[in-house]
Protein backbone atom coordinates (compact mmCIF):
# COMPACT_ATOMS: atom_id res chain seq x y z
CA UNK A 1 0.00 0.00 0.00
CA UNK A 2 0.99 3.39 -0.48
CA UNK A 3 3.01 5.41 1.97
CA UNK A 4 0.79 8.44 1.60
CA UNK A 5 -1.53 9.48 5.22
CA UNK A 6 -3.99 6.60 5.20
CA UNK A 7 -7.47 8.10 5.84
CA UNK A 8 -10.59 6.41 7.25
CA UNK A 9 -12.85 4.83 5.04
CA UNK A 10 -10.12 4.15 2.57
CA UNK A 11 -9.59 0.36 1.53
CA UNK A 12 -7.55 -1.71 0.25
CA UNK A 13 -7.05 -5.17 -1.47
CA UNK A 14 -3.76 -7.47 -0.90
CA UNK A 15 -2.75 -11.00 -0.63
CA UNK A 16 -1.20 -12.19 2.78
CA UNK A 17 2.45 -13.35 2.83
CA UNK A 18 2.98 -14.61 6.33
CA UNK A 19 5.79 -16.35 5.45
CA UNK A 20 7.89 -13.16 4.56
CA UNK A 21 6.80 -11.64 8.35
CA UNK A 22 9.96 -13.46 9.68
CA UNK A 23 12.20 -11.85 7.49
CA UNK A 24 10.41 -8.67 7.02
CA UNK A 25 8.78 -7.42 10.19
CA UNK A 26 11.36 -5.68 11.23
CA UNK A 27 12.28 -3.45 8.71
CA UNK A 28 8.80 -3.05 7.56
CA UNK A 29 7.61 -2.18 11.14
CA UNK A 30 10.32 0.84 11.51
CA UNK A 31 10.09 1.58 7.36
CA UNK A 32 6.80 1.13 5.89
CA UNK A 33 4.37 3.16 6.83
CA UNK A 34 1.30 0.57 6.06
CA UNK A 35 3.14 -2.09 8.68
CA UNK A 36 3.03 0.56 10.92
CA UNK A 37 -0.63 0.89 10.97
CA UNK A 38 -1.65 -2.72 11.27
CA UNK A 39 -1.19 -3.99 7.55
CA UNK A 40 0.60 -7.84 7.33
CA UNK A 41 3.05 -8.94 4.68
CA UNK A 42 1.78 -8.36 1.67
CA UNK A 43 1.67 -8.04 -2.13
CA UNK A 44 -1.35 -4.89 -2.88
CA UNK A 45 -3.69 -6.58 -5.07
CA UNK A 46 -5.50 -2.76 -5.24
CA UNK A 47 -4.83 0.14 -3.70
CA UNK A 48 -6.68 2.50 -2.85
CA UNK A 49 -10.46 0.64 -3.64
CA UNK A 50 -13.62 1.95 -3.28
CA UNK A 51 -13.98 3.93 0.07
CA UNK A 52 -15.74 1.86 2.51
CA UNK A 53 -18.85 3.01 2.29
CA UNK A 54 -19.72 1.63 -1.05
CA UNK A 55 -18.74 -1.94 0.34
CA UNK A 56 -22.48 -3.04 0.33
CA UNK A 57 -23.68 -6.64 -0.95
CA UNK A 58 -23.61 -5.92 -4.00
CA UNK A 59 -19.83 -4.95 -4.05
CA UNK A 60 -18.85 -7.77 -1.69
CA UNK A 61 -20.73 -10.31 -3.93
CA UNK A 62 -18.44 -8.89 -7.39
CA UNK A 63 -15.35 -9.31 -5.18
CA UNK A 64 -16.31 -12.71 -4.33
CA UNK A 65 -16.97 -14.06 -7.74
CA UNK A 66 -13.97 -12.09 -9.33
CA UNK A 67 -11.91 -13.54 -6.81
CA UNK A 68 -13.30 -17.22 -6.70
CA UNK A 69 -12.62 -17.05 -10.83
CA UNK A 70 -9.06 -17.21 -10.48
CA UNK A 71 -6.68 -20.09 -9.15
CA UNK A 72 -4.95 -20.60 -5.87
CA UNK A 73 -1.24 -20.16 -7.04
CA UNK A 74 2.15 -20.27 -5.01
CA UNK A 75 4.90 -17.80 -5.04
CA UNK A 76 8.73 -17.39 -4.56
CA UNK A 77 10.42 -14.53 -3.68
CA UNK A 78 14.09 -15.08 -4.39
CA UNK A 79 15.48 -11.20 -5.04
CA UNK A 80 15.09 -7.65 -4.28
CA UNK A 81 13.78 -5.18 -6.68
CA UNK A 82 13.35 -0.95 -5.97
CA UNK A 83 11.07 1.44 -7.37
CA UNK A 84 12.01 5.07 -6.70
CA UNK A 85 12.18 5.44 -2.52
CA UNK A 86 10.91 1.77 -2.33
CA UNK A 87 12.50 -1.46 -1.49
CA UNK A 88 10.81 -4.58 -2.36
CA UNK A 89 10.59 -8.08 -2.74
CA UNK A 90 9.73 -9.34 -5.91
CA UNK A 91 7.27 -12.09 -6.39
CA UNK A 92 7.62 -15.22 -8.89
CA UNK A 93 5.26 -15.50 -10.61
CA UNK A 94 3.64 -12.13 -10.68
CA UNK A 95 1.65 -13.10 -13.50
CA UNK A 96 -1.51 -14.36 -11.52
CA UNK A 97 -1.40 -10.93 -9.23
CA UNK A 98 -1.09 -8.74 -12.00
CA UNK A 99 -4.20 -10.80 -13.63
CA UNK A 100 -6.09 -10.44 -9.76
CA UNK A 101 -5.46 -6.75 -9.86
CA UNK A 102 -6.50 -6.11 -13.81
CA UNK A 103 -9.75 -8.14 -13.23
CA UNK A 104 -10.52 -5.59 -9.90
CA UNK A 105 -9.65 -2.59 -11.30
CA UNK A 106 -11.93 -3.64 -14.78
CA UNK A 107 -15.03 -4.23 -12.88
CA UNK A 108 -14.31 -0.77 -10.69
CA UNK A 109 -12.60 1.46 -13.15
CA UNK A 110 -13.02 4.12 -10.84
CA UNK A 111 -10.35 2.59 -8.76
CA UNK A 112 -7.25 2.32 -10.49
CA UNK A 113 -3.86 0.49 -9.62
CA UNK A 114 -1.93 3.03 -7.23
CA UNK A 115 -4.65 5.71 -7.94
CA UNK A 116 -3.96 5.87 -11.48
CA UNK A 117 -0.39 7.37 -10.80
CA UNK A 118 1.48 4.35 -12.57
CA UNK A 119 0.10 2.70 -15.56
CA UNK A 120 2.84 -0.40 -15.15
CA UNK A 121 1.40 -2.72 -12.47
CA UNK A 122 4.16 -3.95 -10.36
CA UNK A 123 3.39 -6.69 -8.06
CA UNK A 124 5.97 -6.16 -4.74
CA UNK A 125 6.21 -6.89 -1.29
CA UNK A 126 7.29 -3.68 -0.05
CA UNK A 127 10.47 -3.70 2.78
CA UNK A 128 11.18 -0.08 2.81
CA UNK A 129 9.82 3.14 1.45
CA UNK A 130 11.91 6.82 1.65
CA UNK A 131 14.83 5.55 2.29
CA UNK A 132 18.16 6.34 0.32
CA UNK A 133 20.16 4.42 -2.26
CA UNK A 134 22.90 3.29 0.57
CA UNK A 135 20.33 2.19 3.59
CA UNK A 136 18.79 0.22 0.70
CA UNK A 137 21.64 -1.38 -0.39
CA UNK A 138 22.00 -2.28 3.56
CA UNK A 139 18.68 -4.13 4.19
CA UNK A 140 18.63 -6.09 1.09
CA UNK A 141 22.01 -7.11 1.91
CA UNK A 142 20.49 -8.18 5.32
CA UNK A 143 17.81 -10.34 3.97
CA UNK A 144 19.71 -12.05 1.24
CA UNK A 145 20.36 -14.47 3.21
CA UNK A 146 16.63 -15.09 4.24
CA UNK A 147 15.50 -15.92 0.56
CA UNK A 148 14.12 -17.49 -1.05
CA UNK A 149 10.61 -17.37 0.87
CA UNK A 150 7.68 -19.60 -0.48
CA UNK A 151 4.49 -18.64 -0.31
CA UNK A 152 0.98 -20.22 -1.29
CA UNK A 153 -1.86 -17.80 -2.09
CA UNK A 154 -5.20 -18.86 -1.43
CA UNK A 155 -7.29 -15.98 -0.56
CA UNK A 156 -7.39 -12.31 -1.15
CA UNK A 157 -8.12 -10.03 2.02
CA UNK A 158 -9.86 -6.71 2.09
CA UNK A 159 -8.80 -4.01 4.37
CA UNK A 160 -10.25 -0.96 5.83
CA UNK A 161 -8.81 1.90 7.47
CA UNK A 162 -10.68 2.98 10.29
CA UNK A 163 -8.66 6.35 11.22
CA UNK A 164 -6.14 4.73 13.47
CA UNK A 165 -5.42 1.44 12.24
CA UNK A 166 -6.00 -1.02 9.24
CA UNK A 167 -8.45 -4.01 9.99
CA UNK A 168 -9.35 -6.96 7.93
CA UNK A 169 -12.80 -6.48 6.48
CA UNK A 170 -13.72 -9.59 4.38
CA UNK A 171 -11.57 -12.38 3.05
CA UNK A 172 -11.92 -13.56 -0.42
CA UNK A 173 -11.14 -17.63 -1.03
CA UNK A 174 -9.13 -18.01 -4.43
CA UNK A 175 -10.67 -20.92 -6.80
CA UNK A 176 -8.80 -24.62 -6.17
CA UNK A 177 -5.68 -25.48 -7.59
CA UNK A 178 -6.14 -27.47 -10.24
CA UNK A 179 -5.50 -31.14 -9.96
CA UNK A 180 -1.92 -33.28 -9.18
CA UNK A 181 -0.25 -35.16 -11.78
CA UNK A 182 -0.76 -38.56 -11.38
CA UNK A 183 1.13 -40.03 -8.16
CA UNK A 184 1.12 -36.54 -6.39
CA UNK A 185 -1.36 -35.63 -3.79
CA UNK A 186 -4.47 -34.32 -5.29
CA UNK A 187 -5.63 -30.63 -5.38
CA UNK A 188 -5.88 -28.66 -2.11
CA UNK A 189 -9.52 -26.39 -1.39
CA UNK A 190 -9.02 -22.71 -1.22
CA UNK A 191 -8.71 -21.76 2.35
CA UNK A 192 -11.60 -19.79 4.25
CA UNK A 193 -11.13 -17.89 7.40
Amino acid sequence: MSSQTFQAGQTGLIVRVPEAEPAVRAWRERLDPSAHDGVPAHVTVLFPFLDESRLDADVIAALTGIVAGHRAFDLRFRECGRLPEVLYLVPEPAAPLRALTEAVAARWPEAPPYGGRFTEIIPHLTIAQGQDEAAADEIEAGLLGRLPIASHVSSVVLMAHDGTAWRERAVFPLGRREAAPPGRPGSVPAETT
